[in-house]
């Protein structure tokens, strides 16, 4: 796989013609964690290039505009703060000043959620809380304010509870105003639990307990609803090592063992390695993982990735959040959503096999 990441970050080129994206992040945090497990010079010099082609001398940022209020931009920040330690230029905490401007002033449910993005009001999304709540809590922690580390427990912690189903699973989002068709009368959830819906929040879930530490995370509830979600997933694996689309629809006709969820599981479950059949549940699925690699000297081909899905309009088309969309959006190669999460996994069992100590749900 590190040959295929190689030649992958060797040609990749930013995801929306160069403008600042959660894609682009995907790689970067990819990139970043390889070089914390390997030691290799070559994923720390991919991501300089590939950042400092974003980011200018003063921290500003390639086409984005805080005003969308898109969680989704505050993703590749994530890497600002390696990178600060790795060359001590300004340039990345003066970045990530701008996107902590954006969250200061992101608007948030009545229940102090931020929105998903200006878009989509009083929504609230999985995927935004791995896009926007680990990079606040190592914001608070590099400037030494913990109120930032509390707020952001605090909105996965209330997120959790919005979106949180009676078979241990998880509406891909919740509409707290009740506006949407997608949105239940009562609850405001979508109809369904997505796979790669689930793996963003499995991968918030053990990069919090990682950067908080197991005993605040433990106090602040978290704990339990982590181990209790990821031996659900463990129970919905494919025999194949893989999850479905549609994690909990084996009977849904046109579903399918999907990438990019199953590469986030993975990660997800190398970094909770105590959890009992957590580390036999990864192994599978790195086994799976591998197989849907078909190297062809130019790195191209790790299939099965699901495009894209979301909630309400896009395109000119209403995603109705029911199972039977998920089947509808395209299936893709080598996009930065599977490709990145990939890297994260090899990564993530490389660190877990380094630490001979590790305990709780986060990586060590």
């Amino acid at each position: 796989m590190l040959s295929y990441f190689d030649a992958y970050a060797t040609r990749y080129r930013p995801y929306k013609g160069g403008a600042w994206c959660y894609e682009d992040g995907c790689i970067y945090r990819g990139l970043e964690l390889l070089f914390e497990a390997t030691g290799e010079d070559r994923w720390r010099d991919h991501l300089l290039r590939l950042a400092q082609a974003q980011i200018d001398p003063d921290g500003r940022l390639a086409n984005y505009d805080p005003t969308d209020y898109n969680i989704d931009n505050i993703l590749s920040g994530r890497v600002l703060f390696a990178l600060d330690r790795w060359t001590g230029d300004p340039r990345w905490m003066r970045a990530a000043g701008r996107l902590g401007e954006q969250l200061a002033n992101h608007p948030r449910t009545a229940g102090g959620s931020y929105w998903h993005k200006r878009i989509y009001p009083h929504q609230v999304w999985l995927d935004g809380l791995y896009m926007g709540l680990p990079f606040q809590i190592q914001l608070g922690q590099q400037q030494g304010d913990q109120r930032l580390v509390q707020d952001a427990v605090s909105q996965l912690r209330d997120a959790l509870t919005m979106t949180a189903r009676p078979d241990g699973l998880y509406a891909h989002g919740c509409d707290t105003s009740g506006a949407q068709d997608w949105a239940d009368p009562v609850t405001g959830q979508s109809p369904s639990a997505w796979a790669r819906a689930l793996g963003w929040q499995a991968m918030a879930l053990v990069d919090t307990a990682h950067l908080v530490g197991q005993d605040a995370f433990a106090a602040a509830g978290l704990a339990r609803p982590t181990r209790d979600l990821l031996t659900r997933i463990i129970s919905l694996q494919r025999p194949d090592g893989g999850w479905l689309q549609v994690i909990d629809q084996p009977q849904l006709p046109g579903n399918y063992t999907e990438s990019s969820a199953s590469a986030m599981f993975a990660y997800a479950l190398h970094a909770a390695k105590d959890l009992p059949g957590a580390v036999g549940a990864a192994d599978r699925a790195m086994a799976f993982l591998a197989s849907r690699l078909q190297h062809d000297g130019a790195g191209a081909g790790f299939g099965g990735i699901c495009l894209v899905a979301g909630l309400g309009g896009f395109s000119g088309v209403y995603r109705d959040g029911t199972p039977g969309y998920y089947l509808t959006e395209p299936v893709v190669a080598d996009d930065a959503k599977g490709t990145g999460p990939l890297m994260m996994a090899v990564a993530s069992r490389q660190l877990a096999a380094m630490s001979s100590d590790a305990e709780g749900v986060g990586p060590e």
